[in-house]
């Protein structure tokens, strides 16, 4: 009653749509999910299962990119995400084709997603954050309220990123980072041990990061070190290849580095 679902529109069962809703042409939604009052779910956006879309979010807009030609594109949305009010995910551009927010994310109220990032299963993105095109982020990564990411950044997997940081270089993963300008804190050692990392795995994280921040090797000789007279475990792995694979931005510095 009072929404508008475009007849074209692929609308899965128990799919709850309240009034003023509005759902665009070349849209799919899942099962059980539910889009509250004035939520806006565009062309090219697919939503999966048992998400909630609030108030005044916005789904799959057109990027904010002068680039941008009309190239039909995407919004993907994985399965149980929470998009919150006045929240924005634009769709991609012709440079991937399609923007990514993963399963089991809560996006909170007035944050930005735009074109072309991916964004993990089980992130959160804290209200207000503004996250620009192309940026990469890690699954169960955490950024505070009010976070600025950079283009082209990548965040890895179980950061934690204080509230109100500007985000100009790569976070690898396993760690806590803050101040401004934004620099490694040491481990995210809550998230870890709630996912229940063992001792084991987090003094490997640890050892790596102590190599890599507090000796006098550069990076590129760090994670040669650690190559050389570390094991290769799935920890160790993910961060010389996150760093090794990064951007030319390169990753945040340590403390006094």
């Amino acid at each position: 009653m009072n929404a508008f679902v475009h007849p074209n529109a692929k609308i899965g069962k128990d799919v709850i749509i309240d009034p003023f809703a509005y759902v665009d042409d070349n849209v799919e939604i899942g099962d059980g999910t539910h889009l509250f009052t004035h939520a806006t779910v565009l062309s090219g956006a697919r939503i999966g299962k048992n998400c909630r879309i609030f108030p005044g979010a916005v789904i799959a807009g057109i990027p904010q990119d002068l680039k941008f030609r009309g190239e039909e594109t995407t919004a993907v949305v994985g399965d149980n995400t929470t998009i919150r009010e006045c929240a924005t995910v634009n769709r991609g551009t012709a440079s991937k084709g399609t923007t990514i927010v993963g399963s089991n994310v809560l996006i909170m109220a007035y944050s930005h997603v735009a074109h072309d990032c991916v964004v993990g299963n089980n992130c959160i993105i804290g209200n207000a954050s503004q996250i620009a095109g192309e940026v990469v982020i890690d699954d169960f990564a955490i950024l505070g309220g009010g976070n600025l990411v950079h283009q082209f950044v990548h965040i890895g997997g179980h950061v934690m990123i204080q509230g109100g940081s500007r985000t100009g270089k790569d976070v690898p993963p396993y760690v806590t980072a803050g101040r401004d300008p934004l620099i490694f804190a040491g481990l995210n050692l809550i998230g870890l041990r709630r996912r229940n990392f063992t001792a084991e795995q987090i003094q490997t994280i640890q050892e790596c990061y102590r190599t890599i921040y507090q000796s006098a090797l550069n990076v590129s000789q760090a994670l040669e070190k650690i190559e050389a007279e570390m094991p290769s475990t799935p920890e160790r792995d993910y961060i010389i290849k996150f760093i090794k694979e990064g951007a030319s931005r390169g990753i945040i510095k340590g403390l006094n580095v």
